[in-house]
């Protein structure tokens, strides 16, 4: 029982003691994480030098306009070898300062190079291909810069054989995929998040 007491009395003349001095030299009493006092002099702060500096944030894109990702669409169409008037816009100019698109029938033959090299010249433009957490699909990617995503893809159902005999040309037998690009400008602020309340205990 003595000792207890003792234990006790020890650890409430420690308290005090620690107590006043946080409040005499604050600067010379410092708590640990795992609540272990440490008395005396604070430890020098350590310098970086020059060798060792802290690394330069990455560079963000800054945000794009929709005229800026109409461009870049079209000059990805036309690297790709393909007349952006062939297409058509999916979205007609200047009814959605958020949403912008191309969209062209293409040989299903050709579409798949078509589709890469217009992702090749995206990225030369410095848009940054987004990963599928399902794996990587040939017909569909996606990319991201300024603000904006950039869905690439290639669909369609395959287009019957012409029974005319007098038709030769290749487009009518060809198998045909509508080749489309898709830009949303998407703002996480814009989108309203439901309220939430934690209760603790």
């Amino acid at each position: 029982m003595n000792a207890l007491l003792k234990r006790v009395w020890i650890g409430l003349a420690a308290t005090l003691i620690v107590s006043l001095a946080a409040v005499v030299a604050p600067d010379h009493v410092q708590i640990n994480d795992d609540g272990r006092i440490h008395l005396g002099a604070p430890a020098p702060t350590p310098t970086l030098s020059p060798s060792t500096a802290a690394p330069a944030p990455e560079p963000t894109s800054p945000p794009l306009t929709r005229d800026a990702v109409d461009e870049a669409i079209r000059t990805a169409v036309g690297a790709a070898g393909m007349d952006p008037a062939q297409g058509r816009p999916t979205v007609a100019a200047g009814a959605d300062s958020k949403r912008t698109g191309w969209t062209a029938v293409r040989a299903k033959s050709a579409a798949q190079s078509e589709m890469n090299a217009v992702c090749a010249d995206l990225e030369r433009q410095g848009w940054t291909l987004n990963p599928n957490p399902k794996g990587d699909r040939p017909d569909a990617r996606s990319y991201n810069r300024g603000g904006w995503y950039l869905v690439v893809s290639m669909r369609g159902n395959s287009q019957a054989p012409s029974t005319d005999s007098a038709s030769t040309d290749s487009a009518s037998t060809d198998a045909q995929t509508s080749l489309t690009l898709t830009g949303l400008q998407l703002n996480l602020s814009d989108i309203p998040l439901p309220e939430i309340t934690v209760r603790i205990g």
